[in-house]
């Protein structure tokens, strides 16, 4: 991973008839080399990237973490599969049996199991409860639980407010 500081430094050596060595750092080859040889096209070049070193780094280690099988938030993209021999005694000695073994998620719940985890949530919380109260109840996204808590609004559970204190939009079980 590449560092915006030491791009700076890097730009610096500029002054020292060293154009482009930022560029090299952050895996800018080609312009690297042009940057060299033209003195940091004529020095323009090299001001504008005063600015675009920033983003220079941010895209290099985008790149980075994405050759390293990761996400731009640093979690593996890939589900680790476990494989799993068993040696079976009843086999000839020589004979193994391979299986395998995957990480399973839970499955996503249905739209009426949703409704459910967010009454019993608003229930604890004394008939009231926030989005964010209930994503972090049911595990559930920010955008399903929201839309499921408007779809509870339009059958007439649910009822929208204000929380006075806070201002924040509360949805009220008016049968809790």
């Amino acid at each position: 991973m590449t560092n915006v500081g030491t791009s700076y430094l890097l730009w610096l050596l500029w002054l020292f008839g060293g154009a482009g060595f930022h560029r090299f750092y952050n895996r800018k080859f080609f312009t690297g080399f042009l940057w060299l040889f033209t003195w940091g096209l004529f020095g323009v070049g090299q001001i504008i990237d005063l600015a675009l070193i920033p983003h220079m780094v941010e895209e290099n280690n985008l790149k980075a973490r994405v050759r390293l099988g990761l996400s731009p938030t640093g979690l593996p993209l890939n589900q680790a599969t476990i494989e799993v021999v068993v040696r079976d005694r009843s086999l000839t000695p020589m004979t193994e049996v391979a299986t395998e073994a995957q990480v399973v998620l839970p499955a996503k719940p249905t739209q009426e199991e949703l409704m459910l985890k967010l009454l019993k949530a608003a229930q604890a919380r004394g008939g009231r409860i926030s989005v964010t109260q209930g994503v972090l109840d049911t595990e559930s996204g920010f955008a399903e639980v929201e839309a499921t808590l408007q779809a509870m609004v339009k059958t007439g559970y649910v009822t929208v407010c204000n929380d006075p204190a806070t201002g924040i939009v509360v949805y009220d079980f008016v049968e809790l």
